[in-house]
């Protein structure tokens, strides 16, 4: 968790990026989590491929689709962190994933290997706070982070508990539905929900779910103290179009930070 908490502290605003294990395939999704952090990421969400991704929109459930097709399983996310971190020692790495994978494998099992590999948390979008007790004991144990989610529709009352349960930051959705690019986010209506999230958690708040354009990061850096960009990078690994991938991120991470 140290990682983390030293990338709140040392950056002002946190590009967090997203990519799937095993899209377009192992290899060149190994290329694509490199081209990430090295073009400027600061915090990595590795994708946990699944059958039944209920919060994805369509680019990133294909990901997760192929990424199954190709035979990517719990050993390949491991092996996939294990790269990573001996690679690249202080880059903190959060596994996205859902908990039917959890639940199979075991609590216990699924987050000391992933302790052992090198990560440094888990955000788990189908996990409510009031059924995240039971993991949340053993991230604690092994010192991982449990990063919860909140939504638009979240009440005061919600937003007081999501933060009780998240660890250093909470993943504030932009909107309702499912991941994927948008042309235009309610900056606005954010700027709003994200102010009142302010009043009632004093913990760090990303947001993530549609954002794909440098000007979007550098609306929502106004206010927050980062941003989640998922279905474009995926989109762009999975045509192998590397070079805008690398730029892309290059662009977004300026405008959080100008």
């Amino acid at each position: 968790m140290e990682r983390l908490e030293a990338v709140f502290k040392n950056q002002k605003k946190v590009l967090v990026s997203y990519m799937m294990v095993g899209y377009p395939d192992w290899e060149n999704s190994l290329k694509a989590f490199e081209i990430l952090i090295e073009s400027g990421s600061d915090i990595l969400e590795i994708g946990y491929p699944f059958s039944d991704p209920v919060a994805d929109g369509s680019t990133i459930q294909v990901a997760h689709e192929r990424a199954l097709e190709n035979g990517i399983r719990f050993k390949d996310v491991v092996k996939t962190v294990q790269h990573l971190r001996e690679k690249y020692p202080q880059t903190p790495l959060v596994v996205m994933t859902y908990y039917n994978p959890i639940f199979k494998i075991g609590l216990e099992k699924f987050v000391s290997t992933f302790a052992q590999a090198g990560a440094d948390g888990f955000i788990v979008p189908d996990l409510p706070p009031e059924e995240s007790a039971p993991l949340r004991e053993i991230t604690k144990k092994y010192n991982l982070a449990l990063v919860m989610l909140a939504a638009p529709t979240s009440t005061p009352e919600r937003l007081k508990l999501i933060c009780s349960a998240t660890d250093l930051f909470t993943y504030y959705v932009s909107v309702t539905g499912i991941t994927g690019a948008r042309d235009k986010l309610p900056i606005e209506e954010l700027k709003e929900k994200i102010s009142l999230y302010r009043e009632l958690c004093p913990k760090k708040v990303v947001v993530g779910f549609g954002i794909s354009k440098p000007q979007q990061a550098a609306q929502l850096a106004e206010f927050t103290d980062g941003v989640v960009v998922g279905s474009h990078f995926v989109k762009l690994a999975g045509h192998r179009d590397f070079e805008t991938l690398a730029r892309s991120v290059r662009e977004i991470k300026q405008a959080l930070i100008s």
